[in-house]
């Protein structure tokens, strides 16, 4: 179990190392692979950040049918594009859904929620123009 312990905060530390630089590669699949064991998966979703620079990220996330992701808004322009199964976007305008291989960009501060229609695999890219980088989730209350 000492190994196991060690291996798991070697690979942290080394994924720590790798969030940025100036090529980076992702086996996309095993990321999933880890999310979908992770304790928060059972909840719901999980997430992995691939990229963190100050102007851009780039989030693997991996969604449960019937997970969801309350509203939140990025003063960044974000897209999402849906690698595996289904996903709904709500916006105020209305809803959009999303299947495998399609993306959705967006505006910065748009308010919007996610939900898994289907087991699902998406990314989620953030960039920023100069403002500084924030992102709000205001969970509902009640």
């Amino acid at each position: 179990e000492v190994d196991s312990l060690e291996g798991m905060r070697e690979r942290r530390e080394h994924r720590r190392r790798e969030l940025a630089g100036p090529a980076l590669r992702f086996d996309l699949g095993a990321r999933l692979g880890e999310l979908r064991r992770q304790r928060s998966y059972e909840s719901g979703h999980s997430a992995a950040t691939l990229v963190k620079e100050s102007d851009f990220r780039i989030v693997l996330i991996a969604l449960k049918a019937g997970g969801r992701i309350n509203e939140h808004h990025a003063n960044a322009r974000i897209s999402v594009h849906t690698l595996e199964g289904r996903l709904r976007i709500h916006l105020a305008e209305g809803n959009v859904e999303l299947g495998p291989g399609e993306l959705l960009a967006l505006e910065p501060n748009i308010p919007h929620a996610v939900e898994g229609l289907q087991d699902s695999a998406l990314l989620l890219t953030m960039a920023w123009t100069g403002e500084p980088r924030q992102v709000d989730v205001n969970p509902p209350v009640g």
